[in-house]
């Protein structure tokens, strides 16, 4: 019953989740329970342990009498994630880097291969998955767990909210560069570069300064 119960809760998150990185739910749309449970044939308990999962991991606002809202984050504290995400992730990426195998090697390079699929055929829920498949794929390796759980939380609310646009070529073309960053980042696990790599890692997770974010 646990199992079950959990993995209806994971599919109330995602389902919301999904919306807000399409756009679906802007910045500031309120939440609606009765709809999601209705829509998704689910009971209230799972949605909201759902909810205010979300909440925790930054991706909704909650306040007491009044619901659940769409966080929007301002610039300044979208540059407090990044700073934060490059680097703990460059740390994390340290720590794995001895760790990591061919097969790991390997499945980095698969992956940087499957997001210009996605990316041809503008499959920008595909992008977001294989790409955090790709960094979860040496934090993993990392051998520090709270370090992950750490990274996974922040990450959470920083990009779900970052591949909206109307211009799909034109993300797709800044995510193209993104994903060469990818490329570099496997290649120099491959040689063991351990300060190129905190450095390649850093600028990964900069602000773009690009108008859908």
């Amino acid at each position: 019953m646990q199992l079950k119960y959990q993995s209806l809760k994971d599919h109330v998150y995602e389902y919301i989740a999904q919306r807000i990185q399409d756009g679906s739910l802007q910045p500031g749309s309120k939440i609606n329970e009765a709809e999601i449970c209705k829509r998704l044939d689910i009971s209230r308990t799972p949605t909201r342990e759902a909810l205010f999962q979300l909440s925790s991991d930054n991706l909704l606002d909650y306040l007491p009498r009044r619901g659940f809202t769409v966080k929007a984050f301002d610039r300044k504290k979208k540059e407090d994630y990044s700073l934060l995400l490059g680097t703990l992730d460059a740390l994390a990426a340290s720590l794995a880097c001895d760790r990591l195998e061919e097969r790991d090697w390997r499945q980095l390079d698969r992956l940087v291969e499957a997001i210009e699929d996605d990316l041809d055929a503008h499959d920008f829920g595909g992008y977001y998955a294989r790409q955090a498949e790709f960094h979860d794929c040496y934090q993993a390796r990392c051998g520090n767990s709270l370090l992950v759980d750490s990274l996974h939380s922040l990450k959470n609310g920083f990009m779900r909210q970052s591949y909206a646009s109307d211009d799909k070529e034109r993300l797709a073309s800044l995510l193209r560069q993104v994903n060469a960053e990818h490329r570099l980042i496997a290649q120099l696990f491959r040689e063991r570069d351990k300060l190129r790599l905190e450095q390649a890692i850093k600028h990964h997770w900069r602000i773009i300064d690009f108008d859908m974010i």
